[in-house]
Formats: structure tokens, sequence, C-alpha cells
């Protein structure tokens, strides 16, 4: 029965996301979501910690291809960059950027061979649309405050294996906070799992997240053998209307704390081939077999306390069945290395719904039962460098009397038209990218530029890099034309190059300031 209530609730849900399509032009209104906040809990913790791109550069994007064309704009893979997300990332607008600082694909957003990367949900928040996240070979990133939904393995589109949010192969330092991640159904409707973790991925924390409508909530190890995975924190998360894997363990160790379960239908925490799992002051309600070794031969293992089992039914031992139920008890000891408060189980249903998932304003508890504002509190995101400020730089124009050239120009146009102080002439590049530079004699220390459109091309432009010519490092990746802030640096040339725009861009002023 619970598996036909969950059949018919998933396709309640496809009947909601269809009609909800047919709306042309709907738009559904969210809170105000905050810019990354906090620090890492858990076994993110260890290893070095987990912090992201603090100290980095922030962009804002708004496409997916955004996102590739900011972390390949960085001077290095390891360059430390805080991505700020709003609005919805889809197929439609997440294509391949090239570089020697990424490895991205154009069916999901790719977090590969690269470090010190935080992705975050701003503004009116940020929606993965059948568009997974995978992170691979990589280390030290934070993914915070975004929605991740009805990613599909088979059927149409396909993402990241049909995982929300997967890791494989030799990632270290991985926090995720504040998501949703939710499906429209199981493996026969096209889904996979939520979050999973396979190939040697140790040292991960999820929290405060919801996730919600699927077959499959996520794995620690792709199989019996891969259990090279481990150090895993799970805590303050929802899980709800989940089939199985809340998670499923293939060795190593999980501490799982302050969760909250509701209808999962056929089994939850599945401790299997070694696995240990400390397991405290959970609740777990209207579920199946919350706890166990299931589906298999090879042991796990759990250390319980705190715990409440509100509605819970539990099946009869069997050769690849060994529940933990009707009465749990714990079968080992797990040490776990970091600090951590424990809220009392009683309270972790309304604890949870207070702080769980995207755009909750980032809220987190500190084991008093009361939800607590991150500290420092959220605030409305600081204009990332890369944005038009809202006045224009002052002192003096660098580049009145400066040198210019460029890539690709188009019929009737000058470089130098970038350079002579007058908005009615401009530069245009051939298509809809090019470049075009400022250039003096002798170094010359810059800091600021202004690229000014004409009055008509207003909106123009779209991605960008400003680069150091005399080295090819990146100074500053975004969109938009306007000011434009980064590092002082001394140089002999500034090259602003277009890499995406909606028309033919019309450059009326390359301005540089100290």
């Amino acid at each position: 029965m619970r598996r036909q209530r969950a059949t018919r609730l998933y396709a309640a849900l496809a009947t909601t996301a269809l009609a909800a399509t047919a709306v042309t032009g709907a738009v559904l209104s969210m809170p105000e979501a905050a810019a990354a906040t906090g620090s890492a809990t858990g076994y993110a913790t260890q290893n070095g910690g987990t912090t992201g791109g603090a100290g980095g550069q922030t962009v804002r994007a708004t496409t997916g291809t955004a996102i590739h064309q900011a972390l390949c704009s960085r001077a290095g893979s390891s360059t430390p960059i805080i991505i700020e997300v709003e609005g919805t990332i889809n197929h439609g607008n997440t294509t391949k950027v090239s570089g020697d600082s990424c490895n991205t694909a154009a069916d999901k957003i790719e977090l590969k061979e690269i470090s010190n990367v935080t992705l975050v949900g701003v503004g009116n928040g940020a929606v993965f649309d059948q568009l997974g996240i995978h992170v691979r070979d990589s280390s030290n990133i934070i993914i915070q405050n975004v929605t991740v939904r009805n990613v599909k393995k088979s059927g149409s589109p396909t993402s990241n294996g049909g995982d929300a949010i997967g890791m494989e192969s030799n990632v270290r330092n991985v926090w995720v906070d504040h998501t949703t991640l939710a499906a429209s159904g199981g493996e026969s409707e096209g889904f996979d799992g939520l979050f999973d973790l396979k190939n040697n991925t140790q040292y991960v924390t999820l929290s405060y997240s919801i996730l919600r409508n699927s077959g499959r909530g996520g794995l620690v190890g792709s199989s019996e053998s891969d259990t090279s995975n481990g150090y895993i924190s799970y805590h303050h998360n929802l899980y709800e209307n989940i089939d199985s894997r809340t998670p499923l363990l293939r060795g190593g160790i999980a501490h799982i704390y302050n969760n909250h379960y509701v209808s999962l239908n056929e089994s939850g925490i599945n401790s299997r081939a070694g696995a240990r799992a400390k397991v405290d002051n959970n609740y777990f309600e209207d579920s199946k077999d919350v706890l166990g070794a299931f589906y298999t031969d090879a042991a796990g293992y759990w250390q319980v306390s705190g715990n409440i089992y509100d509605n819970v039914t539990w099946s009869s031992p069997g050769s690849e069945n060994n529940p933990a139920g009707p009465d749990p008890q714990s079968n080992t000891t797990v040490s776990i290395p970091y600090s951590y408060s424990l809220d009392a189980a009683s309270c972790v249903p309304s604890v949870v719904s207070a702080t769980a998932g995207a755009n909750k304003g980032l809220r987190v508890s500190d084991g008093s039962c009361s939800p607590q504002n991150p500290s420092p509190a959220p605030t409305d995101p600081t204009p990332a460098p890369t944005d038009p400020a809202p006045s224009q730089p002052g002192g003096t124009n660098l580049s009145i009397g400066a040198g210019s050239d460029g890539s690709s120009k188009a019929s009737g146009t000058s470089y130098g038209n970038v350079l002579d102080g007058d908005p009615s002439t401009y530069w245009s590049p051939t298509g809809s990218t090019g470049s075009v530079s400022v250039k003096w004699g002798s170094a010359t220390s810059v800091s600021v530029i202004n690229i000014r459109e004409t009055s008509g091309s207003v909106g123009t432009i779209g991605s960008w890099r400003v680069i150091n010519h005399d080295t090819g490092a990146v100074l500053a990746s975004g969109s938009g034309a306007g000011v434009i802030s980064f590092a002082q640096t001394s140089l002999r040339k500034i090259t602003f190059e277009i890499t995406g725009s909606t028309g033919t861009p019309q450059v009326a002023e390359f301005e540089t300031y100290a």
C-alpha cells in the first residue's frame, strides 16, 4: 500500500508540473535569498576544512554557461571564486566552455578537476531545472542555497546520470547546505539518486536540506566493492516521500543526526558492506524499515541514541534483510572527531521545517531547538566586482591619449573610437564576440575599467573577460557592461574580451582608471 501511495503522489506531482508549465509567463515568487554565509559543519570541517571560494573574486551568473565561463575565466583551476547564481539554469542556457582552468560539459554543471569554489543561490533564488550538479576529481567545494529538480537518467532530457548532486572520483571536502533536491518519481520514471557519492569521495557534509519525492535518496559507494568513500555527515535534513537510500552506505563512516524522515516507503538508512553509521536524535515518522542492512548479505553496523520512531513498521529478518527494529540497538561504536550540538529528537520536525531547504534565509540550529539566523546575519548581496557600479569612477581616464587595438573589427568602425571621449563613436567586433585593448608605452597601474555601450545598444554585451595582456592572466569576468573593479595591476596592455552577446556590441568608450 505504501508503494501505491508513492506512485499516486508521483503522478499527482507530474500532473501539477505539467499544469504549471502550461501557464505561459507564470512566475513563482520566493523569499529573497542571501549570499553565502556561515561555515562548514560535520566531516566537511576535517581534513583541512572546507572554505570553498572564500577570499576569491565574486561573480554573478544567471545561466549555466555563465557558471562555466566563471570557472574557465580564472587564472588557474584552484583560484578561489564565489559564483552567485540567480534564476533558472537549464539545458537551454548551459553550454560547454573551454579553458585551462576548467573542464565543463553541456548537459550538467560540471565542477571537474578544480578546487576552491563556492556556488550559492542569491536574489530570488537559483533553480537547476532538469540539470544536475556534478563534482568530480575536485576538492574544497561549497554548494549552498540552490534547488535542483527533476534530473533524469533516462527519457529526455538526461543529465548527470540522473543524480541531482553527484560526486565521484577522488573528491574531498564538499559542503552542501540549505539545498532542495527533488524528483517526481523513481527509476521507472527516469530518475536516480538525489545525492550520490562514489569512487573515493570523502569528508562531505549535507546539512539543512530537503530531499523529496524520489525512489532513491542517495548512496555512498556504487557497489559492494566501492568502499573507499566515507566520513560523511547528514544533519538537519528532511527526507520526505522517498522509497529507499536515506542514505545507502557501503563501507566508510557516516554521522546521521537531527534529520526528519517522513514517508520512507520501503527502507531508510541502509548500512551495508562494513559501513558504520552513528545515528543520533533523528525523528522517523510514518515510515517502514528506517534502519538496517537491506537487499544484501554484506552486513553493516550502527550506533543509535536518542531517536524517535513514530508510526514506524518493521519487516521480519531474512537472508538479505536485517532491520534494526522494532527495538533498534547499537551493534558498533563510532567516534566523532568534531564538536556538534544535538537538538532533542522531539523538536526535530519543527526545527527542520523552519531551517531546511533553499530560500529559508540560511537559518540554522544551535542545539537549543530554536532556529537561529546565521552569523553574520544575511544581508542583500554586495554587488559583485563585475556588476555595474551605481556611480561612475572618479579620477583621470587613463585611456585618453593611449593606443588601442583588438582581435576583430566590423566594417566602418575603429579601435580608436573607444579612446576618443566621444560617446557617439564606437567600435564593434565582426559578429557577436571579439576583443578590444588599451595599451601604453610604459607600465601603467589600473584597477577599474568602465565599458560604455552606445545608447542604442545598452544591454547587448553578455559575458566577458578582462585580461592582463602582458601575462595572459584573467583579472575579472562576468556579464553586462559597466564599471568593473579588480586588484590594482601594473601592465602595458589591458584587453576587454566579449565572449557572448545578444547582438553586435557597440563599445563607445573603454575607460581605464588607477
